[in-house]
């Protein structure tokens, strides 16, 4: 007798969320935000995908989550969520996960040394049903329903916060070193790839996705080796602008890694839409704009430039033609 397996659900373009401040008065859900990789989890039978935010497979990466087919019971589910990795301290530390986002195929060894976990807070389509017409408050009511948190350490469902001001969840979040909070409004349907006003992010500090279109060779203890990369992103105008330079927060690992990366993209010319301050075009090597990153600021300058930049890791969950200034 032939079994009839259950399709996938289609994964979609994720929602996302505008920068402001922490929306006030009634009718909104807060949750604290996440520092990790975001992703949609399609599962049916004992079947699981993973998707990007870009809607590429990353399945092969993170070979724990094929718990999910079996913690929703086998039924055609679509879930959205944050791929995050906890360190000591019991807190998201993105630069530990950065070590399992680029591998396609970890070995047992990486599973166990750097363990992740799933945390969803979106429910999309349920037993062949979209719920992206559905509000935010009903998605969640059907996601609790599902009892998928807790029973695997791979898999939570974070709180959501009804009865707490935004402004109070922000500064516990400050006060256990979170990267800020997500404020959702109960009434919103889900917009497949809209940034929308009924989902507002605060973020602790800012980030910014960035472009690599050249480096700088170091000085002192790096000489010979990276000092700084030569920062991009896109304009509305698909003009790929300067931005600014960062030769911080790499790891040695990290250098070595870039190196070998920035060598295989070698360009003759600056890929930059604009010129590029003489102090950094002087002595730059330039490359094809292919590396997508991502830094940590505290000021973009009027004329938009980062300052006090440091690197936070590379993103192959990001599109390079995606990368636009924030």
């Amino acid at each position: 007798m032939t079994t009839i397996r259950s399709e996938l659900p289609k994964p979609v373009a994720p929602m996302l969320a505008s920068p402001g401040e922490p929306p006030s008065g009634p009718g909104w859900a807060f949750e604290f935000k996440w520092d990790g990789v975001r992703a949609l989890a399609a599962t049916a039978d004992d079947q699981v995908r993973l998707y990007s935010r870009n809607g590429n497979d990353i399945t092969g990466g993170y070979p724990e989550l094929a718990v999910l087919s079996g913690l929703v019971g086998g039924r055609p589910v679509l879930l959205d969520g944050e791929i995050v990795t906890l360190g000591e301290n019991g807190h998201p530390d993105f630069a530990l996960l950065q070590q399992r986002m680029h591998v396609r195929a970890p070995s047992p060894w990486l599973v166990d040394r750097i363990p992740i976990s799933y945390y969803v807070f979106d429910l999309l389509d349920l037993d062949g049903r979209r719920l992206l017409p559905q509000s935010y408050q009903q998605r969640r009511e059907l996601l609790a329903e599902l009892a998928v948190d807790g029973v695997s350490p791979r898999v939570r469902v974070p709180p959501q916060y009804t009865d707490i001001d935004g402004r109070q969840l922000l500064e516990l979040a400050r006060l256990h070193g979170l990267e800020g909070v997500v404020g959702k409004r109960l009434s919103s349907r889900y917009e497949p790839g809209r940034r929308s006003p009924a989902w507002m992010k605060t973020a602790l500090w800012s980030t910014q996705e960035v472009v690599v279109g050249g480096w700088t060779t170091g000085q002192g203890r790096r000489a010979g080796t990276l000092g700084a990369l030569l920062l991009g992103a896109y304009d509305d105008d698909r003009r790929l602008r300067y931005i600014g330079d960062v030769g911080t927060g790499f790891t040695d690992r990290m250098l070595d890694d870039l190196l070998v990366r920035l060598a295989d993209l070698e360009a003759p010319d600056s890929p930059f839409d604009e010129p590029v301050p003489r102090e950094h075009a002087r002595r730059a090597l330039w490359v094809r704009p292919q590396l997508v990153g991502e830094v940590e600021y505290r000021v973009l300058t009027p004329d938009r430039r980062l300052r006090h930049a440091a690197w936070r890791g590379l993103r192959p969950d990001k599109d390079p033609a995606q990368v636009t200034l924030s």
